[in-house]
């Protein structure tokens, strides 16, 4: 009998000689961590265990949010993300990823375009590419050549929607969203920005790279997650009552997937509260980072707690993260497809929970190890 699979065997073979081949590894608890994007340190924080744990024996959800799966631990966590937000309302859902997916497809269609950084993360394009409209990809963070392509695309589409990363999760770099406002208002466009590692990270507020620009009050769809700076698991999108009530009624990964258990929603309130009452966390986390980007000699492209050490191949990437773990440190090589052929590099991330010493010593040894 003919295997059906084998053609994975050949495909597997020529992924592997690209060094792109990846695996599942169990967490070595040993090492120090800088794969993480649990950057406010909140993710183990024995007040978040404390509120899960205290509703582990209320009933299980079990259901999708539109049959039997929405309780008052849910309804409080949307009304505490709006208020966070500013936004009347927000909606749930299982992931950032299926978040973006969700609202993309939901807000066009066939007959619509999308206009997408290049290095916009996976999850937007995928969205766009679910909801049918035409792509368009602008040069990463360009304003100047989306205003090209705005202007050249008026009155051929019936509706158009900028999506953008506030914060690129390979590079920590921003997206000029004080340009891209303007330009969604001047071409009656509407804008989506994904805050996930924004999100109580940046800002004076902690609403993320629109509040560094003063305008996350003038996003009609904010993207974000409940799985990096919240410390828990879950994404959501953020906006008008007429929104989300519109997302509840088409976003199919919302409608067809089950709710997010209790424990998870109980915690994420709980960290949202303490991401407002200690804003010491996003000061020390910054001036940590601060204090790596100083020690490797990095520039000012970028800030915050995602710091790339650029290497090039994908098999020195590998190699050179395979060193730190050695010494006693987790520091993930990205490859392509993630990144552009070529340009592999280590993704630094730091948390608030690091100390001065762990900096220093890592920074230490990459720029032995790199010479």
């Amino acid at each position: 009998m003919a295997d059906p699979l084998s053609w994975i065997d050949d495909e597997s073979a020529d992924w592997a000689s690209r060094g792109l081949v990846r695996t599942l590894s169990v967490l070595d608890r040993g090492l120090v961590n800088f794969a993480s994007n649990d950057y406010l340190g909140l993710a183990a924080d024995p007040r978040l265990l404390e509120a899960a744990s205290a509703v582990t024996a209320s009933f299980g959800t079990g259901a999708s949010p539109l049959v039997s799966g929405w309780t008052e631990y849910h309804q409080r966590l949307v009304e505490d993300l709006a208020r966070f937000e500013q936004t009347e309302s927000a909606v749930l859902f299982s992931s950032g990823y299926a978040a973006n997916l969700g609202a993309i497809s939901a807000v066009v269609g066939k007959g619509d375009a999308v206009y997408l950084d290049r290095l916009n993360h996976a999850c937007l394009i995928d969205g766009a590419k679910l909801s049918g409209a035409t792509l368009r990809v602008y040069p990463h963070n360009d304003a100047d050549r989306l205003e090209h392509v705005l202007k050249r695309d008026r009155g051929r589409f019936r509706r158009l929607l900028i999506a953008t990363d506030g914060v690129f999760s390979m590079d920590g770099d921003l997206a000029p969203l004080a340009d891209l406002v303007s330009l969604a208002d001047d071409h009656d466009a509407i804008l989506l920005v994904d805050e996930a590692h924004g999100t109580g990270v940046y800002g004076p507020d902690g609403r993320g790279a629109s509040s560094v620009y003063g305008v996350a009050n003038r996003i009609p769809i904010k993207v974000g997650t409940l799985s990096k700076a919240i410390g828990t698991l879950g994404g959501f999108v953020a906006g008008s009552n007429r929104l989300c009530d519109w997302l509840i009624n088409r976003a199919r990964p919302l409608i067809y997937s089950t709710s997010l258990p209790l424990p998870v929603v109980a915690a994420a309130s709980r960290s949202l509260a303490i991401i407002q009452d200690e804003p010491w966390r996003r000061t020390r986390l910054l001036e940590l980072s601060a204090r790596l980007r100083t020690r490797l000699g990095i520039g000012s492209e970028s800030y915050g707690p995602i710091v790339p050490w650029m290497v090039g191949s994908s098999e020195a990437a590998m190699d050179l993260s395979s060193r730190l773990r050695a010494e006693g440190f987790l520091v993930p090589a990205i490859r392509s497809p993630t990144v552009p052929s070529g340009t592999a590099r280590l993704r630094i991330t730091v948390t608030a929970a690091h100390t001065e010493g762990q900096i220093d010593k890592l920074s230490a040894i990459l720029i032995r190890e790199s010479r």
